[in-house]
């Protein structure tokens, strides 16, 4: 399975079967973590065999069930750091999704006391959130999406790479489903924006990654 294929096929799960992850598949995904925390300085870690974050009420109420694996997303408190954590946090997802494992972004309702406790974290650094990590007891469902045309503005006829990227950032998960960004394309410069609201920055980051894997980095820019 491709990173794109996963875009396609990847949605939230928030109940789990009891099986574990076999040895093999956990060292590729460390593998990868370990690779994110590289590139971009964060200090994201993965917990197995753990059922106590996700065992209170808090979890009960955002209805998970059966989470005994999360990656824990942490990073140097920033102002960029929101976004980074959605960015590199959904490459870990997607990287797991092709392993035929399935996820979630869990922002609130799991315990971040026994998380830090399980964590080791450095002076300065803060969990902005986890994701669950297992085989889910479903696939997930998708989720709806705002219309196109209502999420970015664009040269005219719109460029097929651009068609390509909105497509994958249609599909790239939200808080709420909230699909609070906007994203300006003139020439093959690319803005991406936040227009504010829960967990908007971590969102935006998503997003963003969504959209490199869709239109294709060598096709475009970033605007700074």
């Amino acid at each position: 399975m491709t990173i794109l294929e996963a875009i396609k096929t990847r949605h939230s799960v928030r109940s789990y079967q009891q099986n574990p992850i076999d040895t093999e598949t956990i060292q590729t995904l460390q593998k990868e973590i370990d690779a994110c925390n590289r590139e971009s300085g964060l200090h994201i870690q993965m917990i197995t065999g753990e059922e106590k974050a996700f065992g209170g009420m808090m979890a009960h109420y955002g209805k998970f069930s059966g989470v005994q694996n999360y990656i824990a997303l942490i990073g140097k408190k920033s102002s960029r750091l929101d976004e980074q954590i959605g960015y590199y946090g959904e490459r870990i997802a997607l990287f797991a999704q092709t392993l035929g494992l399935n996820t979630c972004w869990v922002a609130m309702t799991f315990s971040k006391g026994v998380t830090k406790s399980n964590c080791k974290l450095e002076k300065g650094e803060k969990i902005v959130c986890v994701l669950s990590l297992g085989y889910g007891e479903t696939q997930g469902v998708a989720h709806k999406s705002k219309p196109m045309e209502q999420l970015c503005h664009t040269d005219h006829p719109m460029p097929d790479w651009f068609r390509a990227g909105m497509e994958a950032a249609l599909l790239a998960p939200t808080a709420m489903n909230q699909q609070k960004f906007l994203i300006t394309q003139k020439s093959n410069i690319v803005k991406a924006e936040s227009l504010g609201g829960f967990y908007s920055k971590v969102d935006l980051g998503i997003v963003k990654y969504h959209f490199e894997i869709g239109a294709g980095i060598e096709n475009f820019q970033w605007e700074d």
